[in-house]
């Protein structure tokens, strides 16, 4: 992976040859992982799960953390190098704790998988009163990151992969009002604003980690149906077009946004490893390719609106993200 690169990559597609139906295995592309190591959050189920296998098979070492590491050894004892570690991203002492582990191992990081999350749950805060969807989803990570930085600097050539969503498209950034503290809470708007972190957090820490090997993406998976979606009603299911008129799962090879777990799992497989995105990085990437930027008013579909690319977003972002968690980040 480059370094000292001051080139920003252009959001749009590179043609990578690949698209929604290439599996993560595929997405791969070949590469040998051995000495490799990874850090997969929410990598026991779903997409982080099917991430983590694809990467530990390819000859990484993948670390796993979990709220409850017990319940989730079921999911990667099959998993050849795969260990499990206790992380709860809702608690910034059990972040600093798994960081601190992780440090004292001496090991270099190689790929970050931000993966784990939450969606469309009700209004819940954690003890700093931070609503839970942004806390989790976005604050959690940005804390994760800043402790592991000097592992993923010490990889001489390291990738943070940001799980973000379509439902970016949901909501901006409420810079004022992040926590609804003042409006009223809405679930997918709480969510969308996530997401849109999501996307932000990449770019800027793109901007300010390619001098030192770090690049940083993020992604959106495609619509899967997961434990992710325990908070949604069946006619929520039925309304977004996950099932049918019998209730049933819905998987068409002629509906690019619906996937297969694996399918869904191959962006950020691509991202983290691929040598087509070497040198490149700041970008949100759907279908295993960089993504096609869109205007704000443009229906909802493929491609990032601008506000979740957008570079004074991004670094507003980071300086809110900053003064939340109380981190400064040592980039």
């Amino acid at each position: 992976m480059q370094k000292n690169s001051n080139e920003l990559t252009i959001q749009a597609p590179i043609q990578s040859g690949f698209g929604p139906r290439t599996t993560a295995q595929e997405a791969l592309g070949g590469e040998d992982l051995s000495g490799k190591v990874a850090i997969v959050t929410g990598g026991y189920s779903g997409l982080g799960l099917e991430t983590a296998r694809v990467l530990a098979n390819a000859g990484a070492t993948v670390i796993v953390p979990a709220r409850t590491p017990g319940k989730a050894e079921a999911s990667v004892s099959h998993i050849p190098g795969v260990e499990l570690e206790s992380l709860d991203l809702l608690d910034p002492d059990s972040i600093d704790a798994f960081a601190e582990r992780f440090l004292a191992s001496n090991r270099p990081l190689h790929i970050l998988v931000d993966s784990a999350g939450i969606m469309a749950s009700p209004l819940t805060r954690d003890h700093r009163r931070y609503e839970a969807q942004f806390a989790t989803n976005h604050l959690g990570h940005f804390q994760l990151a800043a402790r592991l930085w000097p592992a993923l600097v010490k990889a001489g050539g390291a990738r943070v992969v940001s799980v973000s969503s379509r439902g970016h498209a949901i909501s901006g950034m409420d810079f004022n009002d992040p926590h609804f503290e003042t409006r009223p809470y809405e679930k997918w708007t709480a969510y969308g604003q996530s997401k849109t972190a999501n996307a932000l957090f990449a770019v800027e820490l793109d901007k300010r980690g390619k001098s030192y090997g770090v690049r940083a993406f993020s992604v959106h998976p495609g619509s899967i149906v997961t434990d992710l979606s325990r908070n949604l009603s069946d006619d929520e299911m039925h309304a977004m077009g996950a099932l049918d008129e019998q209730g049933q799962r819905v998987f068409t090879e002629y509906n690019d946004e619906f996937k297969t777990i694996s399918e869904g799992a191959a962006t950020i497989v691509w991202c983290a490893v691929n040598k087509q995105l070497d040198g490149k990085g700041g970008v949100y990437c759907e279908n295993v390719d960089i993504s096609q930027a869109v205007p704000a008013d443009n229906p909802r579909g493929p491609g990032v609106k601008p506000w979740a690319t957008n570079p004074e977003f991004a670094e507003q972002l980071w300086h809110l993200s900053e003064d939340l968690t109380g981190i400064k980040f040592p980039v």
